[in-house]
C-alpha cells in the first residue's frame, strides 16, 4: 500500500478535552484528505478506544481533568504491544522542558503547541503516519520471512528423516 493510499485509510484518535480544539483538528485533517477520525474529550475511553480498533496515530493533550495526557499513555502501555507502534502526537501549550522530558519518557513521539498552525499539523501526522506505515509493513515482512523459515525448517527435517530411513535400509 503506497502512502497516499495509506493516509486515506489511516485511523486517528483525536483527544483533547475541549470540543472547539477537537472540531479544529478534525476540520485541518479532515481538509488534508484523513477521513477515518474519532474523537473524544474523555481521556478515560482512550484505552477502550484503542482496543476496540487500534489506530493508526494518537493525537493527545496533555492536561485535561480526571486522566491527563501522561496517565493516558501510561494507559495505553497495557493495551499496545511490547512490539507495536502507536505514534503518539502530543497537544499541549505546555512548553516546558519538563513536559516534553516526562511525554518523550511516556511514550510521546512528537508534540504540537497550541494554538495550532495547520500546515504543521498536517505535516507532523503526515510523518508520523508515514513512519507508521513503514513499521507495519516490515511487521508484515518479518511474518512472511517467518513463515518461510518454518516452511524451510519443515522441508529440512523431512530430508533428514528420509535420509535415516535410507541408512537405516543398508
Amino acid at each position: 500500500m503506497d502512502e497516499a493510499e495509506f493516509a486515506a485509510r489511516a485511523r486517528l484518535l483525536l483527544v483533547d478535552d475541549l470540543e472547539d480544539n477537537l472540531v479544529l483538528l478534525e476540520r485541518i485533517l479532515a481538509r488534508a484528505g484523513y477521513r477515518a477520525l474519532t474523537r473524544t474529550t474523555d481521556p478515560t475511553q482512550v484505552v477502550d478506544m484503542v482496543r476496540a480498533g487500534e489506530p493508526d496515530i494518537i493525537l493527545l493533550d496533555l492536561h485535561m481533568p480526571a486522566m491527563n495526557g501522561f496517565e493516558v499513555m501510561d494507559a495505553l502501555g497495557a493495551v499496545i504491544p511490547a512490539d507495536g507502534f502507536v505514534p503518539i502526537l502530543v497537544l499541549t501549550a505546555d512548553i516546558s522542558s519538563e513536559a516534553k522530558q516526562q511525554a518523550l519518557a511516556c511514550g510521546a513521539k512528537d508534540f504540537l503547541h497550541k494554538p495550532f498552525d495547520p500546515v504543521e499539523v498536517v505535516l507532523r501526522v503526515r510523518n508520523l503516519l508515514q513512519t507508521r506505515r513503514l513499521y507495519l509493513e516490515l511487521k508484515a515482512q518479518n511474518a512472511v520471512l517467518e513463515e518461510r523459515v518454518r516452511e524451510r525448517t519443515r522441508e529440512l527435517e523431512a530430508a533428514k528423516a528420509e535420509i535415516l530411513r535410507l541408512v537405516t535400509r543398508w
